[in-house]
């Protein structure tokens, strides 16, 4: 494809793409072999119509339209990679008249992209970095996680409590009829379960499952009415209630070693002690890891605090969006639902934008110096340290990294992959040259500044809340 690439306003780009003619007749015919799998003919069997008699009966002009259809979103990424564009926001695709045979197809593209830095100096750079500490408090509870999972559950004779298990049997029928005069009605699909292992207080059962076990003893038999929530994965149990009737066969309790040289012991180790000293150098190695991101993500801050980047509210709103976006699609994963979300966090759509706009417009900021960094320090990333970079994934996958590397070449992600680690490499590069500075030194800096004066080239203090930024963030957004 051609493309042409014009710089608007407003970090904003229009880039104009040609698709040529064979490309565009091969989708065409394409999608004609496609359609000629629903199409009857006389003398054709389903399927083995030839395209161009597909064509002729349907019309060229309504299968050009559905090929182009089909092909607008690879022909706009392929376009965007041609073009060496990082988009930000939604496009405008101006999709003009549809080209006659042996016409190439030609569409524009408006986009907003990540703004390009001016760099201040980065050679004299401080940033604040903590003293690596590991509290008493802290091996303690890893003691008291490793105890319960060493935990064993044994049988209680006594009433069901929070923290129990009890053993049930169940059968559920679904409840119809307005509230307060519910009755049985079908058998609830998937509801009936013998000998089933049941945490009370674990927060995996359904709303009244588990206050309908509370004080159950052995041997009882018991009502219990359940709700599925509204966003529940069946449609057709989501909303509504359900009766169980539940027989309690055995209640267990769980009960935890206790934190004596037998449970070191158990766990791998000579002593007590030596299991409190591992622990101790495993939490002290996790968290010199934290400082050292911590660190490099305010060596980078430095640098874009000295930089002039143009970041424009409508930049910071789409990227805003695009954060929201994907912690959507994270959640997703994970069987929460945007309205479950809502309820749990107590917050709207727009009032999470509102909130995601100052951590947007900061990783807009740090991709331009970034990017800005790459470009003024020549730095580059060799097929040979790609090769590096794939060979873990390689060895877990059975293959060679040469091959896996293909492979992403095949898909289009090694760009992205050498984009990715240049960007790594640059951060990496401003951290080796800035001085650290203990957390005081830069909260008392920053307590210098007051309104109306000029703010400090230096970090302002220890780094934001929230997840650290990495150099994997400095990717496309999908």
């Amino acid at each position: 494809m051609k493309t042409t690439v014009t710089e608007l306003a407003d970090s904003r780009v229009r880039v104009q793409v040609e698709v040529p003619p064979s490309e565009l007749e091969g989708s065409i015919e394409r999608k004609a072999r496609q359609l000629a799998r629903e199409l009857k003919l006389p003398g054709f069997r389903r399927g083995k119509v030839p395209a161009p008699l597909v064509i002729q009966r349907i019309g060229r002009e309504a299968v050009l339209e559905q090929a182009v259809r089909d092909g607008l979103s690879r022909w706009y990424s392929d376009a965007l990679e041609t073009a060496g564009i990082v988009p930000v926001g939604d496009p405008q695709l101006d999709l003009g008249a549809l080209p006659g045979e042996g016409e190439a197809l030609e569409f524009s593209i408006e986009i907003g992209v990540v703004p390009k830095a001016e760099l201040g100096s980065y050679e004299d750079l401080e940033a604040p970095r903590r003293e690596p500490a590991v509290e008493d408090a802290q091996i303690e509870q890893e003691i008291e996680l490793m105890r319960d999972r060493l935990a064993r559950l044994q049988t209680a004779a006594r009433p069901a409590a929070q923290g129990d298990f009890v053993v049930v049997d169940y059968r559920g029928w679904l409840l119809r009829g307005e509230p307060g005069s519910e009755r049985r009605g079908k058998p609830l699909p998937g509801g009936e379960g013998r000998d089933q292992l049941l945490e009370l207080g674990g927060g995996n059962l359904l709303a009244g499952f588990e206050e309908g076990l509370l004080a159950a003893r052995a041997g009882d038999v018991r009502t219990v009415e359940v709700s599925f929530p509204q966003d529940y994965s069946s449609a057709e149990l989501a909303g509504r209630r359900a009766t169980l009737e539940v027989t309690v066969k055995e209640v267990k309790a769980k009960q935890l070693p206790e934190p004596d040289e037998d449970f070191a012991i158990d766990a791998g180790f000579d002593s007590l002690q030596e299991l409190r000293e591992d622990i101790r150098a495993r939490l002290l190695e996790l968290e010199q890891a934290r400082i050292e991101s911590e660190f490099r993500r305010a060596a980078l801050d430095a640098v874009v605090a000295r930089a002039r980047v143009g970041v424009t509210p409508e930049l910071i709103q789409a990227r805003a969006r695009e954060m929201w976006e994907r912690m959507l699609q994270a959640l997703s994963t994970r069987g929460i639902s945007p309205e479950a979300y809502a309820r749990v966090s107590g917050r709207g759509e727009q009032e999470a934008l509102t909130e995601l706009e100052p951590d947007a417009e900061q990783a807009l900021r740090r991709e331009a110096v970034v990017a800005a960094i790459v470009a003024a320090e020549g730095v580059t990333v060799s097929d040979e340290e790609l090769l590096g970079l794939v060979a873990p994934a390689a060895e877990r996958e059975g293959v060679e990294p040469a091959a896996l590397l293909e492979r992403l070449r095949a898909a289009g992600r090694v760009e992205d992959l050498r984009e990715e680690e240049a960007a790594r490499k640059a951060v990496e590069l401003i951290a080796a040259r800035a001085k650290p500075i203990s957390v005081g030194q830069a909260q008392a800096r920053e307590r210098l500044w007051t309104p109306g004066s000029e703010r400090p080239e230096e970090p302002a203090g220890v780094t934001a809340p929230g997840r650290l930024w990495t150099p994997a963030d400095h990717t496309r957004a999908s």
